[in-house]
This record gives structure tokens, sequence and C-alpha cells, in this order.
């Protein structure tokens, strides 16, 4: 009996740009990479909250309703960098991925409406792992080499209005494109060449959000926050090329005989996925959220998707908790009394579900759990920010040939805020 054993994961680390290899994660080899839950530093430092947080001068990702709240042109970009601590049940790993996560700005449009628009990461493929078969001797008789990079990203456009007081909706749209490389190197014991399968897709497809915003005054200091946002059901159509062939690993690769060639071509429609938000604060001053979300399994279909017996799809859940604190934004006396502390929770059921046998028989949740913490540091006596966030976490778990990641997050980003069509005023 052949007994497969994951002997290492090698991680990948890379420079800034959306088109690099971003992501160390194992769990990317699924379908079309890690999805990107588009989040800003603000709120990835609560948890991830956002379908009833607003902010005058802040950008909001995840509820479009939001944007009619902007008072100030904003200008928004993040750095993150990645660490995960990789093991399976006989080996560990570390790697670290360093990438823009998001570039994005903000208009208002008077006193009732915003907008924004900008380009981040929608999903994301990076990994590198090697599995080994042995006999029951123990000998070596192959080994395979799973590698991939590539993903997709958005270009998205946002607008929100203020239908009557204190009530906002908005709606979003984005473009999704991107490419994605998966290859598969198998080398048998004493064989002088090795088999290579590689698949190449390119992805396109659209997407759109709308939601709502509702603020109540229970009283003279405290503000009741509800929120929805709903993502509508969306197709992303991947066509590529799927290759089979030999080659000699001796020196570097080198392709020999040509077995597959042929076109081939998948769809990944993502159904509708709904997040409810309640909050309750003082403007300025603090604010505490809880955010749930609901999605019906992603569904596959097509050519590129037919070789991932080890993956199945369940229904998607989160629930996030987060808030802040803002001792007092407007002293000029004390810069940290200005400063504003974040903090958070998610947990987060993916979705995915995954059969390291590949027999079909005996899938496993793949879940995550994390906690979040960050700071707002003004700039001067402005209200622009340099914001940094941390998260902790872990993802899957050590059993049944599956590998848990242990990770921690880092985002760094700059929000500048000016003034726009300003009037001029005679003394």
């Amino acid at each position: 009996m052949i007994k497969k054993v994951i002997l290492g994961i090698t991680l990948f680390t890379t420079i800034v740009g959306f088109s690099q290899k971003n992501n160390t994660s194992a769990y990317s080899f699924f379908g079309i990479g890690d999805r990107n839950n588009m989040t800003s530093v603000e709120q990835m430092s609560m948890g991830g909250i956002g379908a009833s947080y607003f902010s005058e001068y802040q950008l909001n990702f995840s509820n479009p309703a939001a944007n009619a709240n902007l008072d100030f042109t904003t200008y928004s970009l993040a750095l993150e960098n990645k660490n995960i601590w990789a093991k399976d049940e006989t080996d560990s790993q570390r790697g670290s991925a360093t990438f823009l996560s998001y570039l994005a700005m903000g208009i208002p449009l008077g006193e009732k409406g915003g907008l924004t628009f900008g380009l981040s990461p929608n999903s994301i493929v990076g990994y590198s792992l090697v599995t080994k078969g042995i006999d029951t001797n123990n000998d070596p008789i192959d080994a395979t080499l799973y590698s991939g990079e590539g993903g997709s990203n958005k270009v998205f456009f946002g607008a929100g209005y203020q239908l009557f007081k204190n009530f906002n909706i908005g709606i979003q749209g984005g473009y999704i494109f991107g490419k994605i490389e998966n290859n598969i190197i198998n080398q048998q014991e004493g064989a002088s060449l090795a088999t290579k399968y590689q698949t190449t897709a390119n992805l396109t497809g659209f997407d759109l959000n709308v939601g709502f915003q509702y603020k109540a005054l229970l009283n003279n200091k405290i503000n009741l926050y509800l929120g929805g946002n709903f993502e509508l059901q969306n197709e992303l159509e991947l066509k590529g090329n799927e290759y089979l062939y030999s080659v000699s690993l001796e020196s570097f690769e080198s392709p020999r005989d040509t077995i597959l060639n042929t076109k081939s071509s998948g769809i990944l429609t993502s159904p509708l996925k709904s997040s409810l938000g309640l909050g309750i604060g003082k403007e300025n001053k603090w604010f505490a959220g809880i955010d749930y979300s609901y999605q019906k399994a992603l569904q596959i279909d097509g050519d590129i998707f037919n070789s991932y017996s080890k993956i199945s799809y369940d229904d998607y859940n989160k629930i996030s908790f987060g808030g802040y604190y803002t001792p007092k934004f407007n002293s000029i006396t004390n810069y940290w009394e200005r400063v504003t502390y974040r903090a958070g929770m998610k947990f987060e059921q993916t979705g995915l579900l995954v059969d390291a046998s590949g027999n079909r028989t005996d899938f496993t949740a793949i879940n995550d759990f994390g906690i979040s913490f960050g700071v707002g540091l003004p700039i001067g006596k402005q209200l622009s920010n340099i914001n940094v966030g941390f998260e902790l976490g872990k993802r899957g778990e050590a059993t049944k040939g599956l590998v848990q990641e242990n990770y921690f997050n880092f985002k760094l980003g700059l929000s500048l805020n000016d003034k726009w069509f300003k009037k001029l005023e005679i003394f």
C-alpha cells in the first residue's frame, strides 16, 4: 500500500505588486485560489466588520452605502505582509509574502453622496509542495511536485447616496481579471524523464454588491447602527489550455514528447452572499459591532476543474466582532489621545472541503479563526492617518493528510484626506 506523505511546503516570498506571487498558502491550490475578503486596514483590525460601520474620512470596502457619509476626498493604499507556519502530521515549514493590498480613492459628492474606485486582489494562487510515494518497505518509488502562481484582481467602482435622513443605499460593481498557472511534475524512481501536467487559465467576470446603512439615535450621545450588503450571484469564466508532456530535470526543465495539448474551460458560480451588521457607538469616540455573512456553496463546472477530485464546497459562514476607541479625536495638546485603538475577532467556515485521499469519501471542512488589533496614527494635526493592523489565526488542521496553517498578517495603510471644491471666503 502506497503511503503519501507531504514532506515539505516551499512557500514563496515576493515583492510588492498585484501580479507577483503573493500568497504562501497550500490551500490556494484549490479552485481559483484564496478568495480575498476585501477589507481596509481599519476593518481588518476590527475582525473584518463593515456592514454597519462607516466613517466620514475612511473608506469601507464591504458596504458601498458607507460612501454616502464621506466628507473628505480620501486617498487610501495598503501593503500586506503574510507569514504562515504550516505543518502536517510529519513536517512543518514557514513562509512569507509581501504585496500591495489595495489602492483606492473616495470622493464626496455634495452632502448626500459619495463614490469610491480602486484596485485590489480578488483571489491569490501561490504554493509549492511535494509529496512522496513509498512502498511497504519504506523505499521511495516516486515524488510529485505541485506548484502554482497567479490569481485574479478586481477593478471596482462604487457609489452611495443618502435616500433620506440617516438612511443610505449604495451599489458597487467590479471587473475581475487574471491568470492562473498550475503545474504537477511526477518523477518515478529510476526513470530518466519526468511527466509534467500543466494548466493555464485566463479568468474574467463581473460582480455587483448592493447595500444599505441606517443610524438611529438612542440618546443624546449613543447611536445604533444597522447595515447590510448583498453580493449578487456572479460567474467567473476560465479559458485556457491543458498540457501533458515528458521533461528532463537533469539541469533545467527541458520539454520532450508532448502527450496532450488541448483547450479547456470552466465556470465558477458564486451564489448570493448576504452580510448583516449591528453596531452601537458614539461618533468619533467608540464603536462596537458584529457582522454575520452567509453564502450557499460555490459551484464549479468545466474541464479545468475536473481534476479537483480532492475538493468540494459547502455553505460559507462568517461571524465577526470588533470595534474602536479614540480617547479624544480633536485633542490639540496630547497626540496619543487622538490615536485610534482597534480590536476584533472572526470565525469563518470557508466552505472549502478537502479529502486528501481523493476518494471523495472523507471530506474535512477548512475553518479559519483569527483575532486582530491595530492603531490609527494621526499625521500632524489633520484627519489623515497611518493605519497599522495585525491579525493572528489558524486555518485548517494537521489531520487526515491535511495542513494546518498558523498565520500572522500585518497591514500598513495610508489614508490621506483633503477637502476638494473649497468655497472662497472673504473676511
